[in-house]
């Protein structure tokens, strides 16, 4: 008996369709174009005549804006390459003392958000911080008498960045290294080559494509961040929009830099599909046995664990620490009720974010299996784009047709009937939630698919031939089967609502804030000890999914 190749409703059993069944194509497509509003009004702001505060950026700072940038991806991409593919081959390969423990704590910086991490250290590293002080008191040098590195500077800058955004590159590569067909690896050692030249040669080749989208991820990042570089007075493309938009009041000259910016953005994710694309290196075995361990003793091992280990001290422990010492002694001011209504804020809107994206991401993914036709692979693509665009794109993107639908809206109101509608959209939570959906839609997207492919198409045909219609299919069976998922999924956009900074400062109404802005604001003003409650509240609820994530990453390889 020949089974019919699953792909679309028409090849299976015939069944009465619900009108919800029949408005889950039109409903794909609509979402998609709903959701690329704020990408087609930023590219659109391209075409439009300049006016004088742009040329005025472009005669003065459009230049630094990007050489800084620029410096900004060359300098992390290096440190993240180096960090993250190095730690990833030798927790996947090697055997050294504390393995078991670098294997899971290395993602541990994911969940400290880089402005943060950068508050921290300006904290600790200032001329009036601990470190400096210490080295005046103990050889009694005054201003001027030493040399001390600058932390507010673009190097500053790259090692922060860095710090926290390698673990992109340690868990892409080490899913691809756990994920190589051992046979590979014998071969090459059969052929002469020793550990280094097998790694070279072909682990690291068969990894390439994995390696390069967490380095994208990494440099994504980076543009997308506000908080770090405005703290550090470094002048890139996220700064130039909030001065353009909140200082000019120029909300054309800021829809340019955004576009700009969304150029460097889609050139990111153009290379890194080219590469995967252009990769050649294959499996040739299905063989999935236990990889080679390389045992490391004696000053090899003692590299290998302070390799693993100086990435998390500076990247998690000493900011994790520094942060509690700061707590401690404010605690008593800064835990008050306006601390919880804080915490309250950002819970329920990271909660309802969340929850949305699973259920967007459900009816789209779902619909891509039961609905394989272009049209729904390419509108869900479309959705899936809104991760590469920094907030600060997208919340410019999303007041400014909303700005322009609520004056429109209020000068009608008030020609007919007299009244004002105020700020509907623009003014609401409403805008903060869809630039949100925007932005983060393409995680739970990912997430979700993940777990569906893990289940038979058979599953679906034994279904269908019961009765169940596809609406039932997907809440009685494949929900159930993938809750994992939908979990990771939940959990990660959570968190990454929680860190977001620059879309929620732009479009938050009047008297709403977060504990990502309250920090923000504090270490604006300099009170950085005072923002650390805040700040250690965002990387205790990041730390769940950090933890999650490398378990799912450690079981990830066939047979596991």
């Amino acid at each position: 008996m020949i089974t019919p190749k699953f792909g679309h409703l028409s090849h299976m059993t015939p069944y009465r369709r619900s009108w919800l069944d029949r408005c889950w194509q039109p409903g794909i497509v609509f979402t998609a174009l709903i959701f690329a509003i704020p990408i087609f009004t930023i590219a659109g702001y391209i075409f439009l005549p300049s006016g004088d505060i742009w040329q005025h950026l472009v005669d003065t700072v459009l230049l630094t804006y990007l050489i800084n940038s620029t410096l900004l991806m060359v300098g992390v991409g290096l440190g993240t390459l180096l960090i993250g593919v190095s730690c990833a081959w030798l927790t996947s390969l090697c055997e050294f003392p504390g393995k078991k423990i670098f294997v899971w704590t290395l993602l541990l910086p994911l969940a400290m958000p880089a402005y943060i991490i950068a508050y921290t250290y300006t904290g600790m590293f200032d001329f009036a911080g601990p470190v400096q002080t210490t080295i005046r008191d103990l050889t009694g040098w005054g201003y001027g008498d030493y040399y001390f590195p600058e932390i507010r500077s673009i190097g500053g800058a790259i090692i922060m960045f860095t710090m926290v955004l390698y673990p992109y590159v340690y868990l892409m590569a080490r899913a691809a290294f756990l994920e190589q067909s051992v046979c590979v690896i014998e071969v090459s050692r059969t052929l002469g080559c020793n550990a280094w030249m097998s790694f070279y040669r072909v682990a690291l080749p068969l990894a390439r494509p994995a390696i390069v989208a967490g380095l994208s991820l990494a440099l994504m990042e980076t543009l997308a961040d506000y908080g770090t570089v405005s703290y550090f007075g470094i002048g890139v493309f996220t700064t130039g929009i909030f001065k353009a938009w909140f200082g000019l009041g120029d909300s054309g000259a800021a829809a340019k830099l955004a576009a700009i910016l969304l150029l460097f953005v889609f050139t990111l994710v153009v290379i890194e599909r080219g590469s995967r694309k252009r990769a050649k290196y294959h499996h040739t075995t299905n063989r999935y046995s236990q990889l080679p361990q390389y045992k490391l003793t004696g000053f090899k091992a003692l590299m290998a664990c302070l390799a693993c280990l100086l990435p998390l001290l500076f990247g998690f422990l000493v900011p994790a620490f520094q942060l509690s010492l700061w707590m401690l002694d404010t605690y008593s001011e800064m835990v008050d009720a306006s601390f919880v209504e804080l915490t309250f804020n950002t819970i329920t809107l990271g909660f309802s974010a969340a929850v949305l994206a699973v259920v967007l991401a459900l009816f789209l993914a779902y619909g891509r299996r039961m609905i394989a036709s272009k049209l729904v692979v390419s509108s869900i693509r479309i959705v899936a784009t809104g991760y590469a665009i920094p907030g600060t794109v997208v919340a410019v993107g999303v007041m400014i047709p909303f700005a322009w639908f609520d004056n429109a809206l209020d000068s009608f109101m008030r020609q007919q009937f007299d009244i004002s509608s105020g700020l509907l959209l623009s003014g609401s939570l409403f805008a903060v939630m869809f630039a949100y959906q925007v932005r983060f839609l393409a995680i739970s997207i990912q997430a979700v698919e993940s777990g569906l492919g893990k289940i038979r198409p058979s599953m679906d045909e034994a279904a269908r031939s019961l009765g169940y219609k596809p609406t039932d299919i997907l809440l009685k069976i494949h929900l159930p089967l993938m809750k994992g998922s939908v979990l990771t999924a939940l959990l990660i956009v959570f968190v990454d609502v929680m860190k977001e900074l620059p879309a929620t400062l732009i479009l938050r109404p009047f008297n709403f804030n977060t504990l990502a802005i309250r920090a923000y604001e504090l270490a604006s003003d300099e009170r950085l000890a005072d923002s650390s409650s805040a700040a250690l509240m965002i990387v205790a609820v990041g730390l769940l999914p950090v933890i999650l994530l490398s378990k799912s990453i450690s079981s990830s390889r066939v047979g596991s």
